[in-house]
């Protein structure tokens, strides 16, 4: 009897071992949740399950449901519910005085009262969880003809859901909707009137909202139970778009920020500056990317930068250091995000379906300038799945062979267009379009 305890002890223990070797490796295993716009690790890329390669309106389309309002906002998953942001505009009008401008890609203006809501639908058929309106007024800011006013995306600690409107604010809502806290920041005013986009980023007990404009510019964190300020430190900055990003290094939290002036890093329990480079270009929104060590950095309006820097031996300000391991100008993009898929990078050049593919360790080529036909101007980014590439641009989602050799291997066309990234749990893809939420899906 005592020798059957002692085994079945030992196999318990060894059976724990392997659970926690399993959890330890989540980074190249399948994940069940979405809990940032680019995805649980924020690459862009999960190694999940089966995600179809053909699809259309009558094929793989597992349900379909209209979004009400407009919002370019990538949704989030955790569990069951799918997140999702939109600004829905009312009867309700409020007198403008200034016009619209004639040029069709001209920022637009609203005078109706809009409806900034948070929507939860479930993952399994679509339907509506409930939805939220934190807040109903007229935007004051104008937006790009092909931007929205919910363009912020949501991120969730699994405890709670934190839905960012901008200049609507930060809204703190459990998971059965209701709001706990909300934050306001001001009024934004970006750089020729493009609209926002930059999303929070959250870690252990702290939210972290980039507040680049072209006003006082400042990086807010705030006690993610109350919202209340931990810290905030003002940024010599103008507009970017691009989301913090806090990763480990050595044991401490660094918040990585990317912008036009400089790229910062800062101590996340006190906001001072752990080091600083220049070299991005103006108009700053592709994520920053971390993986081994290595971070990854890429800009590309007006002028091309991608960075690869060792955060180990970031210290002070790194600029033209070692610290910089590789840099690779030409190519970069402007709106998309890249993605860091298998020790690689796969990235958009400028707003167009031209990819190219690096090496992430060194930068070296691995192909480049690859055409995608039948993308012209694309502002959602790329999502990877093990051996596939999803991009989704206006009514078309191609899908390209993730590796060595450039491939497409399908180009799928839905009734919908598409500025929102792709989002990956499982075998499901989800697409979020002007006008529908698609889930994808082969079983």
């Amino acid at each position: 009897m005592k020798n059957s305890t002692l085994r079945s002890y030992f196999i318990l223990l060894c059976f724990s071992m392997l659970l926690h070797y399993a959890h330890a490796q989540d980074k190249s295993t399948f994940t069940s949740n979405w809990p940032e716009w680019r995805g649980q690790f924020n690459t862009g890329a999960v190694n999940g399950g089966n995600t179809p390669v053909e699809f259309s309106e009558t094929k793989s389309v597992k349900w379909k449901i209209e979004i009400p309002g407009k919002g370019h906002a990538t949704p989030i998953i955790w569990g069951t519910q799918i997140i999702i942001q939109t600004a829905i505009p009312t009867d309700k009008k409020v007198e403008k005085a200034d016009a619209v401008p004639a040029n069709s890609m001209a920022p637009t203006q609203t005078d109706l009262i809009h409806q900034f809501t948070v929507i939860s639908l479930d993952k399994n058929s679509g339907k509506i969880n409930w939805k939220t309106v934190v807040k109903e007024e007229m935007p004051a800011e104008r937006t790009h003809e092909l931007g929205s006013w919910a363009s912020n995306s949501p991120v969730t600690d699994g405890e709670n859901i934190y839905a960012f409107f901008g200049s609507r604010g930060l809204y703190c809502l459990d998971f059965n909707g209701k709001v706990k806290w909300e934050r306001n920041f001001g009024q934004m005013e970006i750089v020729a009137s493009f609209g926002e986009g930059s999303s929070p980023a959250v870690y252990k007990d702290k939210i972290f909202v980039q507040w680049d404009h072209q006003q006082k510019s400042y990086l807010y964190a705030l006690d993610k139970k109350t919202g209340k300020e931990a810290w905030t430190v003002e940024r010599d900055e103008i507009t970017s778009w691009a989301t913090p990003l806090v990763v480990e290094v050595n044991g401490k939290a660094q918040v990585i920020t990317s912008a036009t002036n400089k790229v910062r890093s800062y101590d996340a329990e006190t906001g001072q500056v752990v080091w600083e480079c220049t070299g991005m270009t103006r108009n700053v929104i592709p994520n920053p990317m971390y993986a081994d060590g290595i971070l990854y950095l890429m800009s590309g309006f007006r002028g091309n930068a991608i960075k690869a820097i060792d955060l180990a031996e970031a210290k002070g300000d790194i600029t033209g250091t070692a610290a910089i391991l590789w840099e690779y100008n030409q190519d970069a993009p402007y709106t998309p995000s890249p993605i860091l898929m298998d020790g690689k990078l796969y990235f958009l050049k400028g707003n167009n379906g031209i990819m190219t593919c690096l090496n992430a360790k060194d930068g070296k080529v691995i192909y480049s300038n690859q055409k995608i036909d039948g993308i012209t101007n694309i502002f959602s980014s790329p999502t990877g799945n093990k051996d596939k590439i999803y991009v989704a641009a206006t009514n078309q989602v191609s899908v390209v062979k993730a590796g060595p050799e450039f491939s497409v291997l399908a180009k799928n066309t839905l009734d919908d267009t598409f500025e929102a990234s792709p989002i990956i749990v499982g075998n499901d893809l989800f697409l979020r379009g002007a006008k529908y939420l698609y889930c994808i899906s082969e079983k």
